[in-house]
């Protein structure tokens, strides 16, 4: 596929990802915070038609009266038409997955596979142990909820099935594949359970109790069950996701020898994080104080892995200005060696070209961005630049960046 094409698809696809994602976790936070801030009705009315929690709310100039019935409603029968939500669901993971297919299966030479870290075989294998990384993941952790999710104390021992489960994958992931795409392999695990989630277990169990409800009969409360705990599921991974994804368009972070536990501890913050708000809901209808300890321990996690990830001072000396002039010839040498083999006159990877001086200069911004600032390229370091030349760059680039 010509590259100007790619990149065309490429983005309309992230577009449209980001777009079916803010609606899927807009609703999901939206029913997470309605649930844990229902109260006790407390007129005999609401009682009586078989309400269990209301919520009165505030928004956009009106006022809103959620309520919440325990199984149906008593006082009429269930209307026609449903809300149901899931197509949210369904068009994220989609579009994500078409993305992933896009960038790292059709590209997995490029994207997937790097050979410091493992050497595939082919890039189709690699591309094949992807897919079952996602698949994978969802049958293990399957497996744990269906196990030990209806046995006593079983939501503590699943979530910590499930936390070292999503440790030992991150582990996995990093020492087979190129950091980047490790990073981004396990959101897309972690998303894949969600929405399958939805597909398997939360959406047929409402449609099973519905169809009850109509034809008169009780319905099986384990769905009921079931659905409340795979939705308490997704919403603790929603943050470890959105992290995920986010983390490995920053290089520095994938890069190192323990990226495993950077990524582990990114998504653990959010975890914690989010925990806080989802507990925060709670509190408030219980008058009682709001439980930000776990997210400051969240916080305090984040600033201990921006600490642990702080360049040597060795490091930071080195890449600083020095008051010798950088000679171009120095840096072109560089560019030669680590750029030019996708950044050239038969090759302009992402439209650009850098084999004349005149070129480096027009993309010096670009090159210090992608080098030294993010350490996004060159991609997955194949070309193995060092740390003096990303320096060099810098030096090059804060002199002013002369192409002679």
């Amino acid at each position: 596929m010509d590259s100007y094409v790619l990149d065309w698809v490429s983005l309309l696809l992230r577009w449209a990802h980001v777009v079916t994602a803010m609606a899927w976790i807009g609703a999901s936070f939206y029913f997470v915070m309605l649930d844990n801030s229902l109260s006790a009705p407390q007129h005999e009315d609401l009682k009586a038609k078989g309400v269990d929690g209301e919520m009165w709310a505030v928004h956009g100039g009106g006022f809103y009266h959620s309520n919440k019935y325990l199984v149906a409603p008593r006082w009429l029968p269930l209307p026609d038409k449903l809300h149901w939500s899931y197509w949210e669901s369904y068009s994220t993971w989609l579009t994500g997955f078409a993305l992933f297919a896009l960038m790292y299966l059709w590209q997995a030479h490029t994207f997937l596979i790097d050979r410091n870290v493992y050497a595939w075989s082919s890039p189709a294998v690699a591309a094949a142990a992807a897919l079952g990384f996602l698949v994978g993941f969802w049958l293990v952790y399957d497996g744990i909820c269906r196990t030990w999710g209806q046995r006593q104390n079983g939501d503590l021992v699943v979530g910590v099935l499930v936390f070292v489960l999503v440790v030992f994958a991150s582990w996995l992931a990093c020492q087979l594949f190129a950091g980047r795409a490790a990073f981004l392999l396990v959101g897309a695990m972690l998303a894949t359970a969600m929405s399958a989630n939805v597909f398997f277990w939360i959406i047929p169990g409402q449609r099973k109790v519905v169809a009850a409800l109509r034809a008169g009969q009780a319905p099986d409360p384990m769905h009921g069950k079931r659905g409340k705990q795979r939705s308490v599921h997704n919403t603790y991974f929603t943050l470890p996701v959105i992290v995920a994804m986010l983390s490995n368009h920053y290089g520095w972070l994938y890069q190192g020898e323990h990226n495993w536990l950077v990524l582990v501890g990114l998504m653990l913050a959010g975890a914690l994080i989010r925990h806080s708000f989802v507990a925060r809901h709670r509190a408030q209808v219980l008058g009682r104080r709001t439980p930000w300890e776990h997210a400051v321990a969240g916080t305090l996690l984040l600033l201990g892995l921006v600490a642990w990830q702080a360049p040597p001072p060795a490091a930071q000396a080195a890449q600083a200005p020095g008051a010798e002039p950088v000679h171009f010839g120095h840096v072109q040498q560089v560019i030669e060696q680590r750029c030019a083999m996708c950044h050239n006159a038969a090759l302009q990877s992402k439209n650009v070209a850098l084999h004349t001086p005149e070129l480096v200069r027009q993309h010096a911004q670009a090159i210090y961005q992608q080098t030294v600032v993010l350490r996004l390229m060159p991609l997955n370091n194949a070309t193995q630049i060092t740390e003096d030349e990303r320096a060099l760059i810098k030096r090059w680039f804060e002199q002013g960046a002369a192409a002679h």
